[in-house]
């Protein structure tokens, strides 16, 4: 199969291109540099240039290709025009490969988030509120309303729009990503920025008592998982990406603790909405986004092999020594 992927040389990218190259695909990856074209062309990988805000260009690279990965993100939107920009635009990317890709039954395959259900079986970023992990039959996030604001946000309105493109006889399906994706490469995840506040501030914090739970998945099982969706998944489905069924955050920051030689302490609730200790992350940090990944092995055949996360922050590079 002739596959166009996006995103090849952030963190997960250059797993899916290695994933697909071994299984004997033909790998296309869109590079908007010099430097990314040099990455893409190392992994075995043919080099279209471009960008993500072409939307012909990419229409004319779907529509070339018996099938997509999209794993890119406009986050260069944020700074002038907040997360609205950054949803109006990524859901048009969509809407343009569906336009190439109509009629044709070929696969696209995107990434998305995962939510954390209530007994309403909608998601809520509220830890208090701990629910059933998220199944795949799970409905994407609410795209409104200030508690779906961020990344979230985003990754949902992309979920409703990719989903819906099933109508129009494109084999399209989510991958649901969870907060945690790990790897030997990891240098901009969510655990390279706790371990680095975590030296910053002399002490490993927790949210309350710690119970919410994060899920996580190993960048290199994350790409076995497209691999298999592009393959052989059915139109209009979400997948999960689970290692980690669910972590509690507790056990994440005495983790993290132990290997920095560093307390993990609680940070009661008065002080995690002040300035200051979590920065950008307060509202992160109480998420309770435990997922199953059932339905993801039962029908794709999906196998998690790599170290679990807790397992694989001993893997050398989270805490290199010296």
């Amino acid at each position: 199969m002739r596959v166009f992927v996006t995103g090849g040389t952030g963190h997960s990218g250059p797993y899916i291109i290695s994933e697909l190259i071994a299984a004997g695909h033909e790998v296309i990856g869109l590079a908007r540099s010099d430097a990314a074209a040099a990455a893409v062309s190392a992994l075995g990988a043919q080099v279209r240039r471009g960008d993500i805000s072409d939307l012909a260009g990419l229409k004319a690279a779907a529509a070339e290709s018996d099938g997509v990965i999209h794993v890119a993100h406009r986050q260069d939107l944020l700074p002038s025009g907040g997360i609205d920009a950054v949803a109006a635009a990524e859901r048009q990317i969509m809407l343009a490969y569906g336009e190439a890709l109509a009629g044709t039954g070929k696969p696209l395959v995107v990434s998305g988030s995962i939510g954390s259900p209530t007994n309403e079986g909608w998601p809520t970023p509220r830890a208090h509120l701990l629910g059933r992990p998220a199944t795949e039959e799970d409905p994407a996030l609410p795209p409104g309303g200030d508690e779906y604001k961020g990344s979230l946000r985003v990754r949902n309105v992309v979920e409703l729009t990719v989903i819906g493109l099933a109508e129009r006889n494109v084999r399209s399906s989510i991958v649901r990503i969870p907060e945690i994706m790990h790897s030997t490469s990891d240098n901009a995840g969510f655990l390279p920025i706790l371990i680095g506040l975590a030296k910053e501030k002399g002490v490993v914090g927790y949210p309350g008592d710690g119970a919410n739970r994060w899920a996580a998945v190993h960048a290199r099982d994350l790409a076995a998982l497209f691999r298999l969706a592009l393959e052989k998944g059915p139109a209009g489905k979400s997948w999960h990406a689970i290692g980690d069924e669910g972590i509690p955050f507790r056990e994440i920051a005495e983790a993290i603790g132990s290997r920095l030689g560093l307390p993990a302490v609680s940070i009661p609730a008065d002080v995690l909405v002040l300035p200051g200790f979590f920065g950008f992350l307060t509202n992160l940090v109480t998420l309770d986004t435990p997922a199953s990944n059932a339905v993801t092995r039962q029908t794709l055949g999906w196998e998690p092999t790599q170290p679990g996360m807790l397992k694989d922050l001993d893997n050398g590079h989270y805490f290199p020594a010296g």
